[in-house]
């Protein structure tokens, strides 16, 4: 079943909780590490990234040995079996356990997808147990999208319980807010909500826009100025070409943009845009400028522009900045004209 990454987050924990081993797909780069990582950083796990395409079957059986008269085999370092001491955080103190990830494993061959079996479903390598406060996630690349997939067998799927990950893009640009990412992205994924995700499996470019490479972009905006020749060039490597032109172009609409002092000085006779890509571009410049200083004077002229693109202000603005929430400014807009932001 396709489910979003809010969604993929939940039904994650939830399946470690029932003790079964979660696997989720999706196209490359729509974020599937990414939510691996933030459920162990939530629950304060340690996450062993073991890339099953890249393993030998002794890496998941164990290493044959010989203890005393008898042959055994002895498990990787990187396995945490019964009576390991927990792992420690970075304040020195144990965390509460390990995630095991199981990445690129639709890509596993299948002498390496049986070697598999014991440790998903008896959480056992060879003959050791793992330590009970570890968790198990699966992921993968999904079978229609020529990335080096192999067949899964019956057998390991049947130990397994999937999920199939899709981009959103309302979630994206929550999520792009709330981490800091240039506004002029998130303002960007919103004027064209396609241009989050352009990956199809038969793509002629070198590569394509997807949650993965608009943070690549966004490293770039950072270290590039506006009027560089060099950032054209650095998207398009990233993003592909005809998306970089495109968000370049829509980059150039913020240089005609009334200036925050303009507006903080006239609040209620500066000019109003009407063109729905520029309300785009100047609710993200607001939403990136305001602050418990200025919010008064900004939302005099914020409430002049359609209602909508105010509900994606204000909504934009305490993605970036959640204590503004408790200015009387922002208090006095959401009581009398915002009861749908949040």
């Amino acid at each position: 079943m396709q489910v979003k990454i809010s969604q993929a987050v939940r039904m994650i924990t939830a399946a470690i909780q029932a003790k079964l081993v979660p696997m989720l797909t999706g196209s490359p780069g729509c974020g599937k590490s990414q939510i691996v990582y933030q459920i162990a950083e939530k629950y304060d796990l340690q996450v062993i990234d073991l890339r099953l395409s890249q393993c030998d079957p002794t890496d998941l059986a164990g290493f044959p040995t010989i203890n005393g008269n008898r042959a055994d085999y002895v498990p990787m370092q990187h396995f945490p079996i019964e009576g390991d001491a927990l792992p420690l955080g970075s304040d020195g103190k144990p965390r509460k356990g390990w995630l095991l990830f199981l990445d690129e494993a639709t890509t596993a061959p299948p002498a390496i997808q049986a070697a598999a079996y014991k440790l998903i479903l008896d959480r056992m390598v060879g003959s050791h147990h793992l330590h009970k406060n570890v968790a198990i996630v699966a992921a993968g690349n999904l079978e229609t999208d020529n990335a080096i997939v192999q067949p899964m067998s019956t057998a390991l799927q049947s130990r397994l319980l999937h999920l199939e990950l899709i981009v959103d893009p309302g979630e994206w640009t929550d999520w792009a807010a709330a981490s800091g990412l240039d506004h002029r992205i998130s303002d960007f994924i919103k004027f064209k909500p396609g241009q989050l995700f352009t990956f199809t499996p038969d793509h002629t470019d070198k590569t394509y826009a997807c949650p993965r490479t608009w943070e690549f972009a966004n490293r770039i905006l950072k270290i590039t100025e506006d009027a560089s020749a060099d950032r054209l060039p650095l998207l398009a490597g990233t993003i592909s070409e005809g998306v970089a032109r495109e968000f370049i172009g829509f980059c150039k609409i913020y240089q005609e943009l009334p200036k925050t002092a303009e507006i903080m000085a006239s609040p209620d006779s500066v000019a109003v845009p009407t063109e729905p890509s520029i309300l785009y571009a100047l609710t993200g410049s607001l939403s990136h400028n305001m602050s418990t200083d200025n919010c008064t004077q900004l939302l005099k002229y914020v409430s002049r522009i359609p209602v909508e693109f105010q509900v994606v202000c204000l909504r934009e603005t305490v993605k970036r900045n959640k204590p503004i929430l408790t200015n009387p400014a922002i208090q006095k807009w959401i009581s009398e004209s915002a009861a749908t932001l949040f």
